[in-house]
């Protein structure tokens, strides 16, 4: 039986990634930091709870003993994210973003991938077949966000992108040191969830497809890579 943990999976993707995989026969563990929320979206999906905050190093370390407990883990999705939008939900234009809104958004997106990982790593290498699966953005990618005939060129944020080029190159470094592991970033897709107070236009059925296709990857799959549902994504 392969035991998968999401973060962030109370709703949105993260709960449909874990619905789906569920379906696959994973085991599943839903990571939230509010305790009600996991706990009613793990009753839903007929998964199990652990209380995750990804900010917090004793939040994670719990995470882990209680897996841990309950036998090991194979997958770990780190779809656990936050972007920072003004009261009326528009984007904070480039010029206007501050270090500290920086900060908060790196310190779940970017320093909350490596705290986790790091975190579990010692399990995850106890899996015969070890898989981590980065959730991302299309805004991680330079050629795309660099493009004027791209959809991406118009995006006026800095912190949200930033943190997501971030975590492509936390997947590139993982999966090179870590061969035995398929280490990989995903791009969703402008998904309906409440990170862009749901102004997306695909659904979270179309948006978790990649995320699953990816957490199922097996040995001989990918590693190191970008991919959205379409295939590999330029960097």
């Amino acid at each position: 039986m392969t035991t998968t943990l999401i973060t962030g999976a109370n709703k949105g993707l993260g709960y449909e990634a874990a619905r789906r995989l569920i379906a696959e026969g994973h085991t599943v563990w839903i990571g939230a930091r509010d305790a009600e929320r996991g706990r009613l979206a793990a009753a839903r999906l007929g998964a199990s709870f652990v209380r995750l905050d990804v900010t917090d190093d004793e939040s994670v370390a719990g995470a882990v003993r209680t897996i841990e407990a309950a036998g090991g883990l194979d997958v770990l999705i780190n779809n656990a994210g936050i972007e920072v939008r003004r009261p009326d939900n528009s984007v904070v234009p480039t010029a206007e973003t501050t270090a500290d809104a920086m900060r908060k958004t790196f310190e779940t997106n970017v320093f909350g991938v490596v705290r986790v990982l790091h975190a579990f790593l010692p399990l995850l290498r106890k899996s015969a077949a070890p898989v981590v699966v980065n959730v991302g953005s299309g805004l991680a990618s330079l050629h795309h966000v660099s493009d004027p005939d791209q959809p991406a060129h118009m995006f006026p944020g800095l912190d949200y992108p930033a943190s997501k080029l971030t975590v492509n190159m936390i997947t590139v470094q993982y999966a090179k040191a870590l061969p035995g592991f398929r280490v990989n970033s995903v791009e969703p897709g402008f998904t309906k969830t409440d990170l862009n107070g749901n102004t997306g236009f695909q659904t979270v059925e179309e948006g978790a497809e990649i995320i699953v296709r990816m957490a199922l990857v097996g040995p001989d799959g990918p590693t190191g890579g970008f991919f959205d549902r379409n295939g590999a994504l330029p960097w």
